[in-house]
């Protein structure tokens, strides 16, 4: 696997990565990752990684290898092009020690993660199966980065590079296929693997969660939780908390724009900034607020559905969603019945949707008692790890050219259709070609890595 993020990284995308990896090393294969120093949500090195260079570790029955790389504390189109190439450069230059892989799998964003891979698996002759999290041609597009419609362009011509190169291309939401269509892979190829739920249920009672964090009784509290980047138009929560100082709004977790948003917010009393929870305490954290908020700018349309929304199901508690209609933000939000939406960066349309649901507290908790239904029939560890059995499968099977997409495939096992012929191989049957052996797609423990 070629991931730039991986555990120790709490947050985004290196969870999935880690949860699956362990998961297939679990299985008895042998799994290298290739990945980067960690430094994800705060875009810090993390101390214990401070000047190292290159690193191998054993880590949950996995092989991880480590390349350092450049990691921008500000966000802008040549500062993330600088980061990327420092990751291919170093992939490039030092790929890891193994013998023959069965595949290599990639997970994207990273374009380099995504070229690395590609490389990769051309190198040893193995199929190539990158997983899409993030496009980052329309999030350069899209998320309002400095330059980020000039080198919109370069970026999709990279991500067109590893896509078009792969034997199957998983995406995590149906709103993906289009752009990855237009990037020139064929429908026939493109499998949806949604993100499952990766924390478990909280299990302390709200009031006693909400002392702990020093939230008063009886105070509406709204949360966001999770990264604090430009995607995420955070100030329109800085902007309800101006309007309403009866409401407690509560920013935890880190970003490259924490800093600007307490700027923003100056003195406000009713608006907290707090570091990322512990990992024992999440998902509690998650359940003592009222109301959970999950925000991206107007423009942000079908290059990203945040990894936040299946913790925040999970937690039982109602979202309110401050994304534009139609997209795979809000797609995921109706679908779960867990949430309502409100206009992006319309402060006063969020916090009226808020309040309402303070006003009607039954709504609120049939809302919020929603998630975990959706999550318990959908997005479960179990149902996630098994489609990408099934994906990884169906690849080393020679998959990919005769079933096109089929819509959404959220159930607990794989759907016939959408993962053709590999579908049938994820129950356990052995793989072709190599020691690779696919998981059961039962789940392997309820523990979490984060956020």
């Amino acid at each position: 696997m070629v991931s730039t993020n991986y555990a120790p990284e709490h947050a985004g995308i290196g969870p999935y990565a880690t949860q699956l990896a362990e998961h297939w090393a679990a299985g008895g294969a042998e799994v290298h990752v290739l990945a980067g120093m960690p430094h994800y949500p705060a875009w810090r090195v993390d101390p214990e990684y401070a000047g190292v260079w290159r690193r191998q570790e054993e880590r949950g029955g996995v092989r991880v290898h480590r390349r350092r790389h450049t990691v921008p504390a500000r966000q802008s189109a040549l500062r993330r092009a600088v980061f990327e190439a420092s990751v291919l450069g170093h992939g490039l230059a030092a790929p890891p020690s193994m013998g023959r892989p069965d595949a290599v799998v990639a997970q994207l964003p990273s374009l380099a993660g995504g070229v690395l891979g590609a490389r990769l698996a051309r190198r040893y002759g193995v199929p190539y199966v990158p997983v899409v999290q993030d496009l980052m041609g329309a999030a350069a597009a899209q998320s309002g980065i400095r330059g980020g419609r000039r080198v919109a362009s370069l970026a999709g011509a990279a991500e067109a590079f590893a896509l078009r190169r792969a034997a199957l291309v998983g995406v995590i939401h149906e709103s993906f296929v289009p752009k990855v269509v237009a990037l020139g892979v064929p429908e026939g190829r493109i499998r949806v693997v949604p993100n499952w739920s990766h924390v478990p249920a909280p299990s302390l009672p709200r009031a006693r969660s909400r002392e702990r964090l020093g939230w008063p009784p009886g105070r509406t509290v709204l949360l966001h939780c999770g990264n604090m980047g430009l995607k995420q138009g955070l100030e329109v929560l800085v902007e309800a908390a101006r309007l309403d100082p009866a409401l407690l709004v509560v920013l935890m977790g880190d970003g490259s724009q924490r800093e600007r948003l307490r700027e923003l917010a100056g003195a406000l009393p009713n608006l907290l900034f707090e570091p990322p929870a512990a990992e024992a305490d999440f998902p509690d954290v998650l359940a003592a607020a009222d109301v959970l908020a999950v925000t991206q700018r107007a423009s942000v349309l079908d290059m990203s559905v945040p990894s936040k929304l299946t913790s925040y199901f999970a937690a039982g508690r109602p979202v309110v969603a401050s994304v534009a209609a139609g997209g795979g933000t809000a797609r995921e939000v109706e679908r779960s019945g867990a949430g309502v939406l409100v206009p992006p960066e319309d402060p006063r349309g969020l916090l009226d949707a808020v309040r309402a649901l303070a006003d009607d507290p039954g709504r609120a908790d049939a809302l919020g008692a929603q998630g975990p239904v959706y999550v318990r029939e959908r997005l479960s560890r179990a149902a996630g790890l098994a489609r990408m059995d099934a994906l990884l499968a169906e690849a080393l099977d020679g998959g990919g050219a005769e079933e096109p997409v089929t819509g959404v495939t959220h159930g607990a096992a794989p759907v016939a259709g959408a993962y053709g012929r590999g579908a049938d191989r994820a129950a356990g049957g052995p793989a072709a070609g190599g020691t690779y052996r696919p998981g059961s797609g039962e789940a392997d423990g309820e523990g979490t890595r984060g956020q």
